[in-house]
């Protein structure tokens, strides 16, 4: 196939769709008489994207999680949407009847209406959703002001660890195992903090292409440096990646399918988002700040190494 990896293809459909000026971003606005569209579209694969053991149901709800993640990100309320669903001609009314279910859930979960979609045959199963919403304006990805906190929602890590279990058949103890499955199959979205804090944010972005690269893609549109003093993780990650001899900082930075939201905020705000969190009982990571320059960087112990952009990238190899 294609040498060419998903940057370079998405490159080519802007150039031949006249989108000369596109800016990188988690969803699409666009003005419809005096209301701001937003609006965002993902596809998930059944051989690239559901692991071994992975139910339907759960399949499906993810298929809608991947797609709210980025409305949370921006502090935006998806309202609608449609669904587009490849069919393998063996699957059976009971697989059909788990997907939608799974769907329907979803919906209820995220306070979200379906209004219709599409189907079609094909070899794989494949579903592309997308969600539909308005918002007078969005957090977007550049922002980040000098001083500035990163925060991020977590921990990251788990899913990595998860594929890793079940696609290579890593050790870990069962209470790790089950905690990295969990985050695998039932991935959570953080819609009601990024609606609550949306205010105090300067910057935010999605994180399910690995924390690595959205570091590096606010930092670059914000023309600004990211120092990481903290890593936002748990012990246990360390130990599974000592077990298995694997680097730590590859699990927590360039994993992917993490749906949390990295963002910036002034210090001033730090506090009531703090609060925030508290309040809905999700784990908050203060992971650095934001200084002038240019990259991304870590502070470990004495050492300042430079964090790469490896994470997930659809065609990278």
């Amino acid at each position: 196939m294609t040498k060419l990896n998903e940057k370079e293809i998405i490159s080519i459909f802007q150039k031949n769709l006249e989108n000369h000026r596109f800016v990188s971003e988690d969803v699409e606005v666009f003005r419809i008489g005096k209301t701001n569209c937003v609006t965002k579209v993902d596809t998930l694969v059944e051989s690239t994207d559901i692991p071994p053991g992975m139910k339907l149901k759960d399949a499906a709800r993810k298929s809608v999680v991947a797609c709210v993640s980025d409305f949370a990100s921006k502090g935006v309320k998806p309202l609608y949407g449609m669904i587009s669903i490849t069919l393998p001609k063996k699957f059976s009314k009971l697989k059909i009847t788990d997907l939608a279910i799974g769907l329907g859930k979803a919906a209820k979960e995220f306070d979200l209406r379906f209004i219709g979609g599409d189907t079609n045959e094909g070899k794989e199963l494949v579903l592309q959703v997308s969600l539909f919403g308005s918002a007078k304006k969005i957090v977007a990805r550049k922002g980040a002001k000098t001083n500035d906190v990163i925060v991020t929602t977590g921990p990251f890590g788990y899913s990595s660890a998860g594929l890793k279990i079940l696609l290579s058949k890593k050790k870990a103890t069962r209470e790790f195992s089950k905690k990295a499955k969990r985050t695998v199959f039932r991935p959570v979205s953080r819609l009601k903090f990024g609606i609550t804090n949306r205010k105090f944010f300067s910057s935010s972005m999605d994180s399910s292409d690995g924390l690595s690269t959205t570091l590096h893609e606010m930092a670059k549109q914000s023309k600004k440096k990211f120092i990481l003093t903290k890593l936002p993780t748990n012990q246990d990650i360390f130990e599974f990646a000592k077990t298995n001899k694997i680097d730590p900082l590859d699990l927590i930075f360039n994993g992917g399918e993490e749906y949390e939201i990295v963002a910036t905020v002034n210090p001033a705000n730090i506090s009531r988002i703090k609060n925030n969190a508290k309040a809905q009982k999700i784990p908050l990571f203060e992971i650095g700040y934001v200084t002038n320059g240019v990259g991304v960087m870590y502070k470990m112990g004495t050492k300042t190494i430079p964090i790469k952009d490896k994470g997930w990238l659809h065609f990278g190899s």
